[in-house]
């Protein structure tokens, strides 16, 4: 599927580039590496990166304005459901192409790349570039490098010998600078290191396992931190003794909805993520949660995917 997808970018001279709303590394980096490829491939077509983003990302390549085109291409990346993506859907689109390795959630493109095993959304745009003639050089690979050690936590999640292959390609044919990558990551405000202690403190866990906690507009305040920041907590809690899923609850004032920021080390969570406006992978998931007496909705839900796991698999959480 990489040649026909290789050969629609190619007969096009008009193509924007979207991926989901709440953007992460994974989305933002497959999304631009993938525009500067074809820009380095075909110099002469416009292409557009286009979609809302954070200033936590400042260290990331930029997006563009948004233009009208005609006869675009539009690819979608990282994104399962069409609710999902950050675009409005009102210009002319020709054709389109998804290349998501999210579980399927809905058809709604043209051509359909969904490749589960993926670690991230950039593995699959740096396969796209290595079995096609679409080009690649330094930035360009350290930008993909930069999505597939965001979404697999430095290949803690999510990574097989398929993964570490293509990444040591990619260390033997292009200078990657990981110090840099590094830094542009995990470097982290003091009142995001701050709120970190705060959900520490403050953490609630049920009898069967499920860890969590509601971060107000007050909170959020109080500690001079957005929504993103906030969610962005949530990989900072994996090793839990005793949890199985975890979810932090921010109010999302701007948006006027409640953002959930879901992880498992266990039970199936996509299924309850979709829901409440979400959606993902069956261990790492996020939902839009549009009234507030859905928090409690979701948190049940979740506490009860624990108690079955946790019968089911024989699991006695007072002796962990």
């Amino acid at each position: 599927m990489f040649d026909q997808i290789y050969e629609k970018i190619k007969s096009y001279d008009n193509i924007v580039i979207v991926r989901h709303i709440g953007a992460d590394p994974d989305a933002l980096c497959c999304q631009t590496a993938l525009r500067d490829s074809i820009k380095l491939t075909f110099p002469k077509k416009k292409v557009l990166a286009t979609g809302t983003t954070s200033n936590r990302f400042n260290y990331l390549p930029k997006l563009d304005k948004f233009e009208e085109l005609n006869d675009t291409l539009l690819i979608v990346v990282d994104t399962p459901d069409k609710k999902r993506v950050d675009f409005s859907w009102n210009i002319d689109v020709a054709y389109s192409i998804k290349i998501d390795h999210h579980p399927h959630m809905e058809t709604f493109c043209d051509i359909e790349y969904i490749e589960e095993e993926s670690s991230s959304a950039s593995q699959i745009i740096l396969e796209l570039i290595f079995n096609t003639p679409l080009k690649i050089n330094d930035d360009i690979a350290n930008n993909i490098y930069t999505g597939i050690i965001s979404d697999t936590n430095r290949f803690m999640f999510n990574s097989n010998s398929k993964v570490f292959g293509l990444i040591s390609k990619l260390f033997n044919e292009y200078a990657i600078d990981t110090s840099n990558i590094y830094e542009g990551l995990y470097n982290r405000p003091i009142n995001e290191v701050r709120i970190q202690g705060y959900i520490s403190q403050n953490l609630k866990i049920t009898e069967n396992g499920f860890a969590y906690i509601r971060l107000t507009n007050d909170i959020l305040n109080e500690f001079k931190v957005d929504v993103g920041s906030a969610g962005n907590m949530i990989n900072n809690f994996y090793y839990m003794e005793g949890v199985y899923v975890w979810a932090i609850v921010s109010d999302d004032i701007k948006n006027n909805i409640y953002k959930a920021n879901i992880r498992s080390r266990g039970p199936v969570i996509n299924k309850i993520a979709e829901k409440y406006n979400g959606g993902g992978h069956k261990m790492a998931s996020g939902a839009r949660i549009l009234e507030e007496s859905q928090i409690e909705m979701l948190f049940n839900d979740l506490d009860n995917a624990c108690k079955e796991y946790k019968d089911k698999m024989g699991v006695d959480l007072d002796e962990d």
